[in-house]
């Protein structure tokens, strides 16, 4: 892990920047967010891929921490990055467009299966298993992006 160090410090940082801009923005936005029938959801879903990379790196960066604790954490944050926007999705099935739904889905599915793979592999000591955390990091950030564009710009047209 100490060759990792620098990097997760670095989306640690990057992940909070952007989880704070996010909340800024939404808070901007509140009422026109709140007024839609599945903006709320996709609100929750735009914070859960940077707390995701947040808590991730967190859990990264505790010294000494042994492989099977450290592969727990991780697999379990990446469990929930997929399983929360996941049940907001299916919350909202009847409301969504086919085309928003997939597009949604993916964006999660790509953000949270990389963290549970890398989790997996680091609880069973196999060697390489932190490569497959970083594009879901990735992901989660262009994810994060895109849905806070929908949430401050597009939601103005």
């Amino acid at each position: 892990m100490a060759g990792w160090t620098d990097f997760f410090v670095a989306e640690l940082g990057a992940a909070a920047a952007l989880t704070g801009l996010v909340i800024v923005g939404i808070s901007i936005n509140v009422s026109r967010i709140v007024a839609d029938r599945h903006l709320p959801g996709r609100a929750i879903e735009t914070l859960v891929t940077p707390t995701g990379v947040l808590i991730a790196s967190t859990y990264a960066l505790v010294p000494y921490e042994p492989d099977w604790l450290l592969g727990s954490e991780i697999a379990m944050v990446g469990l929930a990055m997929l399983a929360i926007p996941d049940y907001i999705q299916w919350k909202a099935r009847k409301i969504l467009s086919f085309n928003i739904a997939v597009r949604r889905a993916l964006l999660a599915q790509l953000s949270g299966l990389p963290f549970v793979a890398c989790g997996v592999l680091i609880f069973l000591h196999i060697g390489g298993a932190m490569y497959w955390i970083v594009p879901g990091i990735v992901v989660s950030l262009i994810a994060t992006v895109i849905n806070a564009w929908v949430l401050l710009v597009e939601i103005l047209r």
